[in-house]
Formats: structure tokens, C-alpha cells, sequence
């Protein structure tokens, strides 16, 4: 297992700030040293930039990092990669790595070096599971079913996650693209398709390509989060707190945040809607902390007198989900067609997948899938793998570890979180510590290049193009238009 050390953290809200430093820089009863604590990233990116002029010019200067972690609000991604950019370190950055398609291909500019020099990885999480490695293994190495012919694969959401996420908070809103749920929610569920049928399997010649996509659709809806949707016995009622209906409705906030959460000790979550309510639950105990939840609660905006500015810029927790201002689909799908390839030195079929975004499910995040092959029939749901061979009419069933306790309650993708910082960590110290070339390090433990990460967002741009249009997507014109647009609009620049 690698190491590394988080050495700086750059946060808006102090309370953020100090627990985390707390908990993995400078411990409980420590003090940041200079260059670890800062209120945003701006102030840290100066600090940086005259920590070099300083340590240039030859005076004794804190230690810089080799790395960098974006983890902010999605809209803040480009400016934040394009301003560090130049400082030529190794990156991580949350999915998606922007709202649109010229922000995506500014960045694969701004990053792009020959040779490589640095790592540079997106945390489309669902590649590193020990689920998914298996299950890629089993398919593309082992070949259980043969070849791949058809995917099925669904992406359940979860009913209250979605009303918490996607109705009520912060990824309520479409981009000014108008692209939503499907970048915010599912782009690493895109990047999971194109990794298992796109990508030559682990071992082929790295001169092998993609095998791209020939055609993409998608349709899809808000069909239950809207007005029209609202019981009645809600009457007129935009708060959960001031509802009649309340103690019979499952979106109920106070259901969600206090009866299944705050009042059982379950706090996950509980901190997206008051940051230290941990804290004052452990100092001050739970009626105080069920005071503190509340007062967010109960906070509420009358639309067409409360500014639009105000309402967007932040969640509204307590808010109907009826009564919300979200106009991002809870229901899609997205179908890709790939046509046959037999001019590579591997033969690739033609093959169809589609992808299965929904709200309104039981099951929270655990992707499941059938995958149907020329010689059998594969399922996954994140925990087992089973296999039907039609030759030999045999089944044979896999159970996956279960990821650590602590990484199952906090929802970590399957050990998929952990698996992709465990990869970024190592490609790093491959570069840094074992003189390994970046390029092969990005190869070996990242497992896709920039330009990869980048395709898989541009397929879904492409899908929610297609999605409002209500068309299909020829993929190599669409890509290679859009490729074009970007590189004259950045010249115009």
C-alpha cells in the first residue's frame, strides 16, 4: 500500500477547515504550520507561486506538495485547474471535471504535455471497485461469456438521495447548457461502459484504440419532483416543517434527517445541512443539535419575491421537493451503439449498451447489470458476480469483499474511492520516488489517459444533446465538429 501524507487544506467554511486539519494534518491538539491552512484555493495558489520565487532565489522555505486534490463545487473546477495548470503538479480532480464540453477541453489543453510529466487523474471512482476490476477481468481477460454483445446497466439512485441531492440541494439546477443529472449524477457510470467496451483490455498493445462509439441516444424526464406531482393534503404548504402532510410523506425533511438520522446517532449526511452539527451533538448534546437542524429546516424562499441569485446559490433542505426549483431529469436513459471492428488486431463486435439512471429506487447508488455475451450471460450488483456458460451449461457465482465497515456506511462506491486514491497515490510515488515515466505510471495505475477521462465526458454531453434535441448522435462527426469548435473558440479567446 502506498503512502502519502495530506500536507495542506484549502476550505471555504472554517468549521471544514479545522476538522479536517484536525483529524489528518496537524491532530487535535496541534496547529497548522505555515502553508497548511488556507480559506480558499486562491489564497493558497499565491502562497505557492511565492513559496517557488522564494525557494528560486535561493531563501528557506516550508516544503510544496507534489500533488493536488480538487474537490470543490463542480462549477469551480476549470477555473481552478487552469489557474494551477502552470505550477506543473499532479493532479486528482472530482468528477465531473467541468459543466461543459469547451471548460472540459480547455483543461486537456491547459494539461496536456509532451512527454507527459505529471499524473493527472478524474476520480471516475467506479473503475477502481475491487467489484469492477474483477468483473473486467472476468469479461475482457478471462472471457467467461465470450464476447460482449449487450450491456443493461442501471444506476438506482435512491429515492430520499436523489429528493436530498438532485431536488434540494446543490445539483438541483441544469448547467446553462442545460446538461444535468446524468453529468452530475452518472458520468462515471459513462466512463464504467466506455472502460469495459471501449478500452482494450489490460495487457493489449497500448498502439491498440479505442473502439469508439457509432451512434448515441438518450431520453428522459423530471417525471415525480414537480408541482403537478404534490398530494393534495399539502395544500399550499413549500416547507416540510409548516406541511400538514408532512408526517405522511416519504420526502418528509424531518423523516429523512431527524427520525432516520439524528435521532438514531446516524450523523452522515446530517453535516451537508448544518457543517457542525457533529460537533454540537457531541458538546452540547441532541436537543441542541435537533435545534440547530431545524433552524436550517425551517429556512424557506417565496419564489418571485426571493431574487433567483438567492435561491440558486444555495440547498434549501426543508424545502417541498414538490415545490423546489429543480429541473434536472430523474429518469433517463442513454443507449450507445457500437458498430463492428474488424480492422484492429483485436476483433471487436458490434454491440449496444444502455444506461439506466433512475430516482425512484430502493436501492441506493449499488449499480446492478446483465451483461449478454456470444457464449453466455453475466449479472452484478456491486457485491456478487454470476455467470451462465452456454457451452457448458454451467453457472458459477462470485462474492466481492465486503469493503471495510467504515467505507460501507459512508457509501464509498464499492471501495471504489479508495481504489482511486490508492491508484493516484501510487502513480505519484512511481514517478517521484521510483523514476518510472509519467506516461507509463498513468498506464499502469491510473489506467486512462486525460484525453480518455475527456471522451467520456464529451459522450455525455453528446447524450444530453441528444436527450433535448430528441435525436441521435452520429459520435466520430459529433466528436470531431465539436473538437473543432473548441480549438477555434479557445484561438478566439
Amino acid at each position: 500500500m502506498p503512502k502519502a501524507a495530506i500536507y495542506a487544506v484549502a476550505e471555504a467554511v472554517n468549521f471544514r477547515r479545522q476538522h479536517f486539519g484536525k483529524t489528518y494534518i496537524w491532530g487535535q491538539d496541534g496547529k497548522p504550520a505555515a502553508g497548511q491552512e488556507f480559506s480558499d484555493w486562491k489564497q493558497w495558489l499565491a502562497w505557492e507561486i511565492e513559496r517557488r520565487e522564494l525557494e528560486g532565489a535561493g531563501k528557506t522555505v516550508p516544503p510544496g506538495v507534489d500533488g493536488v486534490l480538487v474537490c470543490t463545487l463542480d462549477a469551480m473546477h476549470v477555473e481552478i485547474m487552469l489557474a494551477i495548470a502552470p505550477l506543473n503538479i499532479h493532479v486528482l480532480c472530482e468528477k465531473p471535471l467541468a459543466t461543459s464540453l469547451a471548460a472540459c477541453m480547455s483543461i486537456l489543453r491547459a494539461f496536456s504535455r509532451n512527454p507527459q510529466e505529471k499524473i493527472f487523474s478524474v476520480g471516475h471512482v467506479l473503475r477502481y471497485s475491487p467489484h469492477n476490476q474483477l468483473l473486467r477481468k472476468l469479461l475482457l481477460m478471462d472471457r467467461v461469456i465470450g464476447d460482449i454483445l449487450s450491456v443493461e446497466h442501471t444506476e438506482p439512485v435512491g429515492w430520499w438521495h436523489f429528493a436530498h441531492s438532485y431536488t434540494r440541494g446543490p445539483w438541483r439546477r441544469a448547467t446553462d447548457n442545460k446538461d444535468g443529472s446524468l453529468l452530475t449524477k452518472s458520468c462515471h457510470d459513462i466512463d464504467f461502459l466506455l472502460w469495459l467496451l471501449s478500452q482494450a483490455p489490460d495487457g493489449a498493445d497500448k498502439e491498440i484504440s479505442a473502439h469508439l462509439p457509432k451512434t448515441i441516444s438518450s431520453t428522459g424526464a423530471l417525471n415525480q419532483f414537480k408541482r403537478s406531482r404534490k398530494p393534495k393534503q399539502a395544500s399550499e404548504a413549500t416547507n416540510c416543517l409548516a406541511c400538514p402532510y408532512e408526517r405522511q410523506c416519504q420526502y418528509s425533511a424531518v423523516k429523512i434527517y431527524d427520525d432516520a438520522r439524528l435521532a438514531v446517532g446516524h450523523t452522515h449526511w446530517l453535516n451537508h445541512v448544518v457543517h457542525d452539527i457533529e460537533d454540537t451533538l457531541q458538546l452540547s448534546g441532541v436537543d441542541a443539535a435537533r435545534r440547530s437542524l431545524y433552524a436550517n429546516l425551517e429556512q424557506d424562499y417565496t419564489k418571485g419575491v426571493t431574487p433567483d441569485e438567492e435561491i440558486a446559490k444555495r440547498p434549501w433542505y426543508g424545502r417541498c421537493v414538490y415545490e423546489s426549483d429543480n429541473d434536472v431529469c430523474d429518469d433517463q436513459v442513454v443507449t450507445i451503439k457500437w458498430d463492428e471492428d474488424n480492422q484492429s488486431p483485436l476483433y471487436r463486435p458490434g454491440k449496444l449498451a444502455t444506461l439506466h439512471m433512475v430516482a425512484n429506487t430502493e436501492k441506493e447508488c449499488e449499480r446492478r447489470g446483465i451483461i449478454y455475451g456470444s457464449h453466455g450471460e453475466l449479472s452484478y450488483n456491486g457485491k456478487t458476480i454470476r455467470y451462465f456458460d452456454f457451452v457448458q451449461g454451467q453457472e458459477t457465482v462470485i462474492e466481492t469483499p465486503d469493503a471495510p465497515e467504515f467505507e460501507q456506511k459512508i457509501k464509498s462506491h464499492g471501495g471504489g474511492d479508495r481504489g482511486l486514491a490508492t491508484a493516484f497515490v501510487s502513480a505519484v510515488e512511481a514517478v517521484e520516488r521510483k523514476g518510472i515515466e509519467a506516461e507509463e505510471a498513468q498506464r499502469q495505475f491510473v489506467g486512462c489517459t486525460l484525453e480518455d477521462a475527456v471522451r467520456a465526458h464529451a459522450v455525455v454531453f453528446a447524450a444530453e444533446e441528444a436527450r433535448r434535441d430528441e435525436k441521435v448522435i452520429q459520435w466520430k462527426t459529433w466528436w470531431e465538429t465539436k473538437r473543432l469548435q473548441c480549438e477555434i473558440e479557445s484561438q478566439a479567446v
